[in-house]
């Protein structure tokens, strides 16, 4: 049945009536979704704590310290909402291994939920309204991130810390039941914060452009509740952060269409190899051609992988000196692939891979083809053999996955990054979300996120 929500026109305006509505229905497959999503997060967060970014991002924020309002991964005491943000964000997106939405081309999860967690906990709300509250914030980055288009992507602006920043922004004006003035206030502020770049790529400072735009949500919305005023048309003016950051002004279509009914976070891709999104159509095809055909490394001439342009200046990292460096490289993942290495194990990406003679023979043999024609999420890769066969798949990795099948794929993969044990505590825990009430939730979070069982 259609909802009746009248929402305001202006892209701030319609964001911050949907972030603060109180009446809205949400459809089940969408908290469904969101409930494995929040689980995936937290298992991807968990196995990330000690990554390099991860501990120094820790150091900083332990030795700051301050009010003990929010849990972070790896400190036994809590510390201040923004910095559990920052900190939780830059743990989540460590192995680069959380979710991807293609609307925009980034990671939504990554910056939503440490943001909701955050001020969930500092506000001591309950397992629903997080739940709901997310799920608000991931659909506002979906939206404003596809509203902003393409042409800010391809400008080097990484989506995930720059739409990212509104979702999270979103996540916590509603949790901390801001009207939509107040919310308005706050988009404001994240506009004239929100930012990071796709050259950091292959860095550790990729990672921490999750926990910048978690930061920066709480940051904003906690300053628009104490009276903080900002530019509301901040997004759309002249000078604004469309105008200023390539984004596309001139979109004709209803950047909120189908609210409150139709959630486009639903088309949520979750990942189930370690490495940049954008290399996944192309793996996923040369598994198919290797299992089907039984090929060895020997066995291999060419490799030619047709994929969209745009992946050219993202994940085509021709020569990766760290393992960090190869989940951005088609050429080295396509080699370990066809080399029979399990690209969902961490392990996998490591710097002595980089330097692997099979691996990096293999690499010098393919080919990565431009074509505008190919959708984000397809590939066409053939193989060559030296016997002059060419073998080939087509692959689209954006179609429908009942949810079944994505749950008992997000467990296993929870299972192989954190113990069967831990991993099915978790699944409880969050499979359970929207009964939890805080005195039980945020000790059983807080527990998890220092170390141990939730």
């Amino acid at each position: 049945m259609t909802q009746n929500l009248s929402i305001p026109s202006g892209i701030t305006a319609r964001a911050a009536s949907f972030t603060v509505e109180r009446t809205l229905r949400f459809p089940p497959e969408a908290l469904a979704l969101a409930r494995l999503s929040i689980y995936d997060c937290l298992s991807v967060a968990s196995a990330g704590a000690q990554e390099p970014v991860s501990r120094a991002v820790r150091e900083l924020v332990r030795t700051e310290a301050g009010a003990p309002q929010a849990s972070a991964f790896g400190l036994a005491q809590r510390v201040p909402a923004r910095a559990a943000a920052l900190l939780n964000g830059a743990v989540a997106h460590a192995l680069d291994y959380d979710d991807t939405h293609f609307d925009f081309v980034g990671h939504p999860s990554v910056t939503v939920l440490p943001a909701a967690l955050a001020v969930a906990e500092q506000q001591q709300a309950c397992g629903k309204a997080l739940l709901e509250s997310f799920l608000i914030g991931v659909e506002i980055t979906c939206r404003v991130g596809a509203w902003l288009g393409r042409s800010h992507y391809n400008a080097g602006f990484h989506q995930t810390a720059t739409s990212g920043a509104f979702g999270a922004t979103a996540v916590a004006a509603r949790l901390l039941n801001l009207d939509g003035e107040r919310a308005s206030h706050a988009f404001g502020v994240a506009a004239t914060r929100a930012s990071g770049l796709k050259c950091q790529f292959g860095t550790m400072a990729k990672p921490f452009h999750a926990g910048m735009a978690a930061s920066t949500g709480v940051e904003a919305a906690n300053l628009a509740a104490l009276g903080f005023v900002s530019r509301t048309d901040a997004l759309t003016c002249v000078g604004g952060f469309a105008d200023t950051h390539s984004g596309r002004q001139d979109a004709t279509e209803d950047a909120f269409a189908g609210l409150p009914d139709t959630f486009h976070f639903a088309r949520i891709q979750h990942k189930f190899h370690a490495c940049c999104h954008g290399t996944h159509p192309a793996l996923e095809a040369l598994t198919a051609v290797r299992h089907k055909h039984l090929l060895q490394p020997d066995d291999i001439a060419r490799i030619m992988l047709t994929v969209a342009p745009q992946w050219l200046s993202v994940c085509c990292i021709a020569q990766p000196a760290t393992g960090l460096e190869a989940k951005f490289s088609l050429a080295l993942t396509a080699a370990m692939t066809l080399a029979g290495l399990n690209t969902a194990a961490l392990a996998s990406f490591s710097d002595a891979n980089c330097r692997n003679p099979t691996l990096v023979n293999l690499a010098r043999r393919v080919e990565i083809i431009a074509d505008p024609s190919m959708a984000d999420t397809a590939c066409h890769g053939a193989v060559v053999t030296k016997s002059g066969a060419t073998l080939t798949a087509a692959v689209d990795v954006n179609r429908p996955l009942p949810y079944a099948i994505r749950a008992a794929k997000l467990r296993s993969k929870a299972k192989a990054l954190l113990g069967a044990q831990r991993a099915e505590a978790l699944w409880e825990l969050i499979d359970t979300l929207e009964a939890q009430e805080a005195p039980v939730l945020y000790p059983r979070l807080h527990a998890w996120m220092a170390g141990g069982a939730a």
